[in-house]
């Protein structure tokens, strides 16, 4: 039987994680998590990392799988996913992909050309600039020479930027246009669930995850990280507000609100960026069963 891999993908805070779940029991398989922030074992409040009693006893791939001290690429996240996949396959002709990272999902996907060597001298002009000049100057930089990927990535992350603009300077072409060249050949076939609703109701959604996450200690988690916030991997939204808020440049009610802000905006781009993929059918979180016998029907055709 052919081998699928069944991705479940959408903005944050939507509902992935009950639906993976519900789907890897329903096909009595397991989990690749693709959240670039779940990857990291000491980041856990702060990324909504799905709980033992939330995994259900299904077995959770990329979970506090590397430490925030060390770099980690979408290059690195290919290869070892596809390793992993080759592993389950034997045992499961079904597996379930879970998480909102587009880049990862896309490097799983279509493979990912990492093949830009890194200029020494550019990287540093760019990093001068950037201190200098700060994060507003970084994004618009971005967004003036490669406006798909600034749609779609994390400008809230300055590493990442910093490499994209990077890219664009040596080679001159778009740092996106990297994943569209030429796509990898794969021995599976993908299904993808794109998860969504009303953008009130996910942004309530994403507002009360933010309380909760505070209730459930947020701020000492980013206490103790606080030491490391210089890392790429801290560089991140629920992390770097409450750093802002250690260092006395803004008040906690404000670091909190920023934390929901910045929340909101990232669901928003990763909606544009699931939306324009058109291997992704939509659906809401809530249409298990409609979710369910369509898979059945491409299963049926595959």
């Amino acid at each position: 039987m052919q081998k699928h891999l069944l991705i479940i993908c959408g903005p944050t805070a939507v509902g992935k994680t009950v639906l993976g779940v519900q789907l890897a029991k329903h096909y009595s398989t397991e989990v690749i998590s693709v959240d670039s922030r779940q990857l990291y074992k000491e980041m856990s409040i702060g990324t909504a990392k799905p709980t033992l009693q939330e995994m259900e006893g299904v077995q959770h791939h990329f979970v506090d799988y590397i430490s925030i001290q060390q770099n980690y690429t979408a290059g690195d996240y290919e290869r070892e996913v596809i390793k992993k996949l080759d592993e389950l396959f034997i045992k499961h002709d079904i597996v379930v992909m879970c998480g909102g990272t587009g880049l990862y999902i896309d490097a799983v996907c279509k493979g990912f050309d990492e093949g830009i060597e890194s200029n020494a001298e550019i990287k540093q002009q760019i990093i001068e600039q950037y201190n200098l000049l700060g994060l507003d100057w970084l994004q618009n930089q971005v967004k003036e020479k490669d406006i798909d990927f600034y749609n779609k990535a994390d400008i809230h992350n300055p590493q990442r930027l910093m490499r994209a603009l990077e890219v664009c300077l040596v080679t001159g072409k778009p740092y996106s246009s990297l994943r569209k060249n030429k796509i990898a050949e794969r021995n599976f076939n993908t299904i993808k669930i794109f998860i969504n609703e009303d953008r009130e109701v996910l942004y309530e959604k994403i507002n009360k995850r933010v309380n909760v996450m505070m209730q459930h200690g947020l701020l000492k988690e980013a206490e103790r990280l606080y030491p490391y916030k210089n890392l790429n991997a801290l560089n991140t939204v629920g992390y770097k507000e409450l750093f802002d808020y250690f260092d006395n440049k803004t008040s906690l009610d404000k670091a909190v609100d920023l934390i929901k802000q910045h929340t909101r905006n990232y669901a928003k781009r990763q909606v544009t960026w699931f939306k324009n993929d058109e291997d992704c059918t939509t659906f809401s979180p809530n249409e298990i069963e409609k979710i369910k016998a369509f898979i059945e029907i491409v299963l049926q055709h595959s």
